[in-house]
């Protein structure tokens, strides 16, 4: 059973082989992200399963591989699901999309779920389930990443409602936090800051006036028309005009020829052109202008 079984945008629900688990007739199931009303509306007509029933379509799958009885295990629990990516609305991504991640959470607990433990699929499932919804949160919350190990994951999800205001943490209230999640204050600062930062357009933006925030762009030295650095250019490329001309100058005629008429005309001769006019090979120019350029290159860098 694989986790784009419900990414699908249609996906049919038949009846179960016992009409005792699932009396029900064939739906048309969305997914949330196509119709999150249609979707929530249809799987709120899938009946919960009794404790018996859940048991013996567990041992079903556990023991038999039977692949159409941990698909109505799966379908009969995604209620629990959206109950459960509700709680995550508040980080302003779409609610289709944590019910997606948190039905991938739900196969995955299928998958694994052992009958035998005496506890019932729900009770198991809420960790995996939300452990796929925390990864979505904090790979899409911001551009970069703003939790990454297991300290700052707890306080990336807890923090906000530990608050007891809007403002800043004090010392005393980052200690009392970080003693009740077993971390350190300066842990939970850092982690402050980061929950209260903003992803930046290094470009302005036209909304950055509004929010009295200043593109990094601006923050960079202009230095098109700094005096210091246009004499130091001017002087580079007297230099490196003076060292051509000097190189050029200790070339042999033909040789000195050859370059100014392939790389210094402005209507460039082919080395067959000047194979005809000096009545050698096209190959034996390709060798002079070569030499020719080797030697300007070498007087160059000396100079």
């Amino acid at each position: 059973m694989s986790a784009s079984t419900l990414s699908d945008k249609a996906l049919v629900v038949t009846p179960p082989s016992s009409p005792t688990l699932m009396p029900l007739n064939t739906l048309s199931l969305t997914a949330p992200g196509v119709n999150l009303g249609a979707y929530i509306n249809t799987i709120s007509q899938i009946p919960i399963l009794t404790p018996e029933q859940e048991k013996e379509l567990a041992e079903r799958y556990f023991y038999d591989g039977d692949v159409d009885a941990a698909r109505e295990l799966v379908l009969s629990h995604l209620r629990f699901v959206v109950h459960i990516a509700r709680s995550y609305a508040g980080y302003g991504l779409p609610q289709g999309d944590l019910i997606q991640e948190g039905n991938v959470g739900l196969m995955k607990a299928v998958k694994r779920f052992d009958p035998t433990m005496g506890v019932r699929l729900v009770s198991f499932a809420v960790h995996w389930i939300k452990a796929e919804i925390h990864e979505f949160v904090i790979r899409n919350w911001r551009i970069v990443k703003v939790a990454t190990t297991k300290a700052q994951r707890k306080l990336f999800f807890n923090l906000r409602s530990l608050k007891k205001s809007s403002r800043k943490l004090t010392l005393q209230e980052a200690e009392d936090i970080a003693r009740d999640l077993n971390v350190t204050a300066a842990q939970v600062l850092e982690m402050e800051g980061r929950l209260t930062a903003y992803d930046a357009s290094f470009e302005a933006q036209a909304e950055d006036d509004e929010e009295g925030r200043v593109a990094p762009v601006m923050y960079l030295e202009d230095t098109r028309f700094d005096p210091a650095r246009e004499v130091e250019e001017a002087d580079w490329e007297a230099h490196s005009n003076n060292a051509l001309a000097n190189a050029m100058g200790k070339l042999d005629d033909r040789s000195r020829t050859i370059l100014k008429r392939r790389w210094l005309d402005e209507e460039k001769s082919t080395l067959h052109e000047l194979a005809a006019e000096y009545k050698v090979s096209a190959e034996r120019i390709r060798q002079l202008e070569k030499n020719a350029m080797d030697k300007i290159r070498t007087a160059m860098s000396v100079g």
